[in-house]
């Protein structure tokens, strides 16, 4: 019972965190305060740090695939962003390479290649300890070149 209790805490935590502003702007949109995303550029990247809680684990105790999954296209789509303007992915590919059961998390987008109608973009997913945790690449096309 105690353990269910401090699942709806957090969940109830998350949910006044995003409900905290109307704003949907890039680096302060709903979902990201709703996962509790800090985003912040540092030279050529994009950084998402963020705390993994239990409420976004999955049922085998680790951060769920898909939480993972939103922070990499976050990075890289916010870097697109500040750098070229908006876009959308084409495609992304994910690589899992350690599960994550806890801690602060980084996860940092850069380019692997930017062009004027496909741009390449990588992301790299980093446990407490800065261990690698998940890789991604993706194709994005900037909006600008419809």
């Amino acid at each position: 019972m105690e353990k269910n209790n401090r699942l709806k805490d957090h969940g109830a935590d998350m949910l006044s965190n995003a409900n905290s502003s109307d704003e949907q702007k890039f680096d302060n949109f709903y979902l990201s305060r709703l996962l509790g995303f800090n985003i912040t550029y540092k030279d050529a990247l994009c950084v998402v740090k963020f705390t993994a809680i239990p409420t976004m684990f999955n049922p085998q105790g680790s951060l769920h695939g898909g939480i993972i999954a939103t922070a990499m296209d976050i990075s890289m789509g916010h870097l697109l962003h500040k750098t070229t303007g908006s876009g959308a992915t084409l495609e992304m590919n994910i690589k899992y390479l350690l599960p994550i059961t806890g801690g602060s998390i980084t996860c940092e987008g850069s380019y692997l290649r930017q062009g004027k109608s496909i741009s390449f973009l990588q992301s790299h997913l980093y446990n407490e300890d800065g261990k690698i945790a998940a890789y991604a690449s993706a194709t994005w096309k900037p909006a600008s070149s419809n």
